[in-house]
């Protein structure tokens, strides 16, 4: 069987802002490295600079205290450039914020707490891969070197993030993927695919998706070695957020408390067939 080429499975393909597919065969004709400063032209063609609505922390959240840009720790997976860009309602640039994130790798564990894994065997306690923070530049942007997320029982494919301005966490939110990538890379990516038991949620059947509305679906774009992941956080700067645990989180460690959000017990079904792709992408460690 011939090997699909990530480049050649990628061409005309376009996935666009609220997570779907298109086919276009001029969408990526231009340069496949993309620039931060590029980055602010999504202000202006952008139809997500809207203030995103907040949704829970999940029971996963921590604070390592790592400032870093490189959050995987060696950690296999598809290589990803997480870009953010924090602005306000007036779509204006905010520097210096700080900006958090966390999720789960490529097998669908979170670092720091036990419990987990497809058979709930997995203690990662102590650890502290995939979590970061960084502070927005004069552009409002900050990035991250991560690995594409795996899924869970009971959820779609997501990143989390915290926005502080001032000490003050003033927007908990969840960022989302395209299913048909997503789709694809389960099936037949290693790591991803090496996973017992099947996906059960998309993003058509999960809550919190719904409840973020298409302002939280992020860009997705092919780079020359790892995807691009872009997707432009408008904050309310007189806002405090009303969900999680504040800017500190809680130790690392130990099962998490009742009611704290994250994947039900018993998932759910989907309620359609996702998409598929025919993308091939590189695997990093």
């Amino acid at each position: 069987m011939t090997r699909i080429n990530r480049r050649d499975a990628f061409r005309g393909l376009a996935i666009t802002a609220s997570g779907g597919l298109l086919m276009s065969q001029s969408a990526f004709a231009q340069e496949a490295a993309a620039s931060a400063s590029q980055t602010a032209a999504l202000l202006q063609g952008a139809d997500v600079c809207v203030i995103i609505p907040e949704v829970t922390e999940g029971p996963y959240y921590f604070d390592p205290a790592m400032e870093r840009a490189d959050i995987t720790e060696g950690r296999p997976g598809i290589p990803t450039r997480l870009r953010l860009q924090v602005v306000d309602a007036a779509c204006v640039p905010m520097s210096g914020a700080r900006v958090d994130i966390w999720h789960c790798d490529a097998s669908g564990v979170y670092s720091g707490y036990s419990g987990q894994g497809d058979d709930g065997s997995v203690d990662t306690t102590g650890e502290t891969f995939m979590r970061g923070t960084q502070f927005t530049a004069e552009n409002g942007i900050v990035e991250f070197e991560t690995v594409y997320p795996s899924w869970y029982r009971g959820r779609t494919t997501h990143i989390h993030f915290k926005v502080f301005l001032d000490e003050t966490n003033v927007l908990t939110g969840q960022i989302f993927f395209p299913d048909a990538l997503s789709e694809y890379i389960y099936l037949n990516v290693a790591p991803y695919n090496d996973r017992s038991g099947a996906r059960d949620t998309l993003n058509s059947n999960d809550s919190i998706a719904a409840q973020s509305t298409r302002a939280a679906f992020a860009f997705v774009k092919e780079l020359e070695a790892e995807y691009l992941v872009a997707m432009i956080v408008g904050v309310d700067p007189t806002a405090q957020s009303a969900v999680g645990f504040g800017g500190g989180g809680r130790p690392a460690g130990g099962p998490p408390p009742d009611g704290a959000g994250g994947p039900p017990p018993g998932g759910g079904g989907p309620t359609g067939t996702a998409e598929q792709s025919t993308m091939t992408p590189p695997v990093k460690g």
